[in-house]
């Protein structure tokens, strides 16, 4: 698999299609009520810097908590493919779900836990 093919992922039908500029070092994996139902692996890149397909017009949107971002879902199928600020300002970055694309991507990643759930510390 070249690098290239391995920085493309999409959600499960894929109606929303994402291309990230580079590898991530690290990715976090949350247990907040939200991040732990939803079963993401986050890397996170600066706003507007990974290219998404599809999105708004195959994509619905979820706000919730403290209504600084949003998560963002295909309409069609269902999987949750990243979030975003609500306001895109200075230094804004969002979130990719590391779980669309190919496995092979993890396994060069290290992925951290992070408490979101209570002490919003990473545990390791």
């Amino acid at each position: 698999m070249n690098d290239e093919a391995i920085l493309q992922g999409s959600c499960h039908c894929g109606a929303v299609r994402l291309t990230l500029p580079d590898l991530p070092e690290t990715a976090t994996r949350c247990n907040c009520s939200l991040c732990r139902r939803v079963g993401g692996t986050w890397a996170y890149y600066g706003f507007g810097s990974v290219r998404i397909e599809g999105h708004p017009q195959n994509t619905a949107e979820y706000v919730q908590g403290d209504r600084t971002l949003r998560t963002i879902r295909c309409k069609t199928c269902g999987v949750v493919t990243h979030w975003e600020p609500m306001e895109s300002e200075a230094g804004a970055r969002h979130g990719v779900n590391l779980n669309n694309f190919d496995p092979k991507l993890l396994e060069a990643v290290r992925v951290r836990r992070f408490d979101g759930a209570d002490t919003w510390t990473f545990l390791d």
